[in-house]
């Protein structure tokens, strides 16, 4: 084994800014899988807790990314260009194209109850969503499934992480029969004694979101 392997890793993902595959590392440095596991591992445990730095590992690949426990104060002296806040709609349509997956567009209005058009495009722009393909069927409508971005802004290794929600789903179509084709399930003008936090699954609480009219 590579002496300070990890420091090594530490090293290339500092310098690379952005996801690197695993297997590329594991090629590149002539290590085995579990050289590169017990690497990892250890700067997982050093890159952990009250550390600003995490490390992320999604879909067999890896990257630095700051502790999200302290984004509030990396803004207010960044300042960043905050990427689209996701709305409620938007988080309902997520968590539908991330459990049923691949899904039509029409698959995940049947259950939401409501046009998603606005709702897909918009997950598109902030590459949480993509097109897997087409559906084999009559149109050949586009299947969509979430991206390396969705499992990274959610913590997640691989989709396989996500929970169990069918429940949700459930509840979901629940909600949803009665309402008009224009009718957002998010709008808290028309529901006052809404929680916006009852409806949203687990792995997305916390998300920011603004309550707009359904498009």
């Amino acid at each position: 084994m590579k002496k300070n392997l990890a420091n090594i890793i530490e090293s290339i993902l500092f310098v690379a800014g952005k996801e690197v595959e695993e297997k590329e590392i594991s090629d590149k440095l002539g290590i085995s899988k579990k050289e590169l596991s017990d690497a990892i591992y250890d700067l997982q445990n050093r890159y952990s807790g009250v550390c600003g730095i995490n490390i992320l590992r999604f879909n067999d690949k890896l990257q630095l990314a700051s502790n999200p426990d302290y984004i509030n104060d990396v803004s207010s002296v960044l300042n960043p260009i905050r990427e689209k806040e996701l709305t409620k709609a938007m988080l309902e349509t997520l968590a539908i194209v991330a459990y049923k997956q691949p899904v039509t567009r029409l698959e995940v209005e049947e259950i939401r109850g409501v046009d998603c058009t606005y709702a897909i495009q918009a997950l598109s722009k902030l590459n949480m969503v993509k097109i897997l393909g087409r559906k084999d069927a009559i149109g050949k409508p586009l299947l969509f499934g979430t991206t390396d971005e969705f499992l990274k802004r959610f913590s997640l290794e691989n989709i396989d992480d996500l929970p169990d929600y069918e429940m949700l789903l459930n509840r979901i179509q629940t909600l949803s029969v009665g309402l008009t084709p224009d009718t957002d399930l998010y709008n808290s003008n028309r529901d006052k004694d809404f929680k916006p936090e009852d409806e949203v699954p687990e792995f997305l609480k916390g998300e920011e979101f603004e309550i707009i009219e359904s498009q």
